[in-house]
């Protein structure tokens, strides 16, 4: 049994030995996987502002009317065949590169928010500081796998450029996997560059070193900025999650099934386009669901249906041979309170039992993820933990057990055993005290040990060891990079 231990320096993705959740059957499936294909021949899908991409689609069979591409049932299964199934992602750490699909798990921070809250300051947009403040404290994260991409959105930076800041600070603070930049084509070339200053050009060419979020305008929908980023990395062999955004009802039908029907088309004309930029270029099948908050109009985060897509999303992407990115700890609260946690447990329960590759969000994700949070990122990351040992499975041997219980006989205990000392998950943060003890070292809430656990973990961060001459390189290219274009923040 893998009982959570581990070293402080731990970053060896999750390998489940138990099975996932199978929510729907087979018929169901090939009910889903036909309607799928329905829409795809009927309904079709648009490639806005992309000439190349309708022409790629009409050499291999499509029918294309204006910006809708309409493809004959069974042609995006067909292509999608040469995508596989399992590949690495590269760390330049040897010893932390990831392997996506299968049996596996990595766990990756949060993306996206351009708020970030503490404690201390409260709410605030974010800033490089507070961007690599998160890299340094996924970097000390035992149980995250990946440093992750746009852990905040760095809002003092020009947006044209902050991507080369964002990137930097990956390749230099973290010697974890990374993410690359999708906001623009352009961006995305600069990240392959940077990669070849830090792994090496041929490395580049055959291998995959970035993992990127491609996000698709559902319902149906691939704008020519994504499609974009999409070509720039399939091109160059560099694995993209196809991230269709849905929220049931808004963007998609407020049916579980006729939900996850679109979310399957949308991936595989994605995953199909894939290829034909490159066979065998790496895909991640990764719809972000969320629901409607009908009180407010918000999205709503660990709700039945979110949880009921997620398990049937991971039987689709397994019958199409695809990984799988689910899950993560999200939530639509404002504080790290107890809402934050309730809708946060759920949504990573649902991303380990239904089978989730890859995992974003795993840590860090407030308020919808528009924020940000330093103290639930130390708390999501130490739950982790919980992930790690409940994936490892239970061994039916009992033979340890036996002899203990010979041991201690009939009316004794086990406390002090060093195998019974030794085993299981335990919090670095939480203070599980009797009450008295508790109140005695100054009765701190959840919030406060946290607060604490970021200052200390920031205060004893080292970065990892990085050739001078590389280091160097990289500063020079972003620099020169920058000095090339006019600050914009649009």
């Amino acid at each position: 049994m893998n009982d959570g231990t581990s070293t402080a320096d731990e970053t060896a993705e999750i390998t489940r030995a138990i099975p996932e959740l199978e929510l729907l059957s087979d018929d169901a499936l090939d009910a889903i996987e036909a309607a799928a294909d329905t829409i795809l021949q009927e309904v079709g899908v648009n490639f806005v502002n992309n000439p190349e991409a309708l022409e790629r689609w009409r050499r291999a069979g499509a029918e294309i009317e204006g910006e809708r591409v309409r493809l004959p049932r069974g042609l995006a299964r067909e292509l999608c065949a040469t995508a596989p199934g399992v590949f690495t992602q590269l760390a330049r750490n040897p010893a932390r590169s990831v392997e996506i699909g299968g049996r596996g798990l990595v766990l990756a921070p949060v993306y996206g928010p351009p708020f970030v809250h503490d404690a201390g300051r409260g709410q605030r947009y974010a800033t490089i500081e507070d961007f690599r403040n998160f890299v340094k404290l996924g970097q000390t994260a035992r149980w995250l796998h990946h440093s992750g991409g746009t852990v905040c959105e760095p809002t003092d930076l020009p947006v044209n450029k902050r991507h080369l800041d964002m990137l930097h600070a990956h390749m230099t603070l973290s010697d974890k996997p990374f993410m690359g930049t999708a906001t623009e084509p352009s961006r995305a070339r600069h990240c392959i560059e940077m990669c070849g200053i830090l792994f090496g050009e041929d490395v580049v060419r055959e291998k995959t070193v970035m993992t990127s979020l491609i996000t698709i305008g559902s319902p149906l929908t691939f704008d020519d900025t994504m499609t974009g980023a999409l070509e720039i990395y399939a091109a160059h062999n560099q694995s993209c999650i196809l991230a269709p955004f849905a929220v049931v009802g808004a963007t998609t039908p407020g049916s579980v099934a006729g939900t996850l029907a679109q979310l399957l088309a949308e991936v595989l004309a994605g995953a199909a386009y894939a290829q034909l930029v490159r066979k065998g270029a790496p895909v991640i099948f990764g719809p972000f669901v969320t629901t409607m908050d009908r009180h407010g109009g918000g999205t709503g985060f660990g709700t039945p249906a979110a949880s009921q897509i997620t398990y049937g999303a991971g039987q689709l992407a397994r019958r199409l041979g695809l990984p799988y990115r689910a899950g993560g700890a999200l939530t639509g609260a404002r504080l790290p309170d107890a809402q934050a946690a309730y809708e946060s447990a759920a949504s990573l329960n649902d991303g380990l039992l239904s089978g989730a590759n890859f995992m974003l969000h795993a840590c860090g994700w407030l308020e919808g993820g528009l924020v940000s949070s330093y103290e639930k990122f130390v708390m999501d990351a130490d739950r982790l933990g919980v992930l790690h040992g409940f994936a490892g499975g239970v061994e039916a041997g009992l033979d340890d057990a036996l002899d203990a219980l010979r041991e201690v006989g009939p009316g004794g205990h086990f406390l002090g055993r060093e195998p019974e000392m030794a085993g299981g998950w335990q919090s670095d943060i939480f203070d599980n005290r009797p009450f008295e003890a508790w109140i005695e070292d100054g009765g701190r809430d959840a919030m406060k040990l946290a607060t604490e656990r970021v200052r200390d973990l920031l205060e004893s961060y080292e970065p990892p060891a990085l050739d001078p001459a590389i280091d160097e390189a990289l500063s020079a290219f972003v620099a020169a990079k920058k000095a090339e274009m006019p600050d914009s923040f649009m």
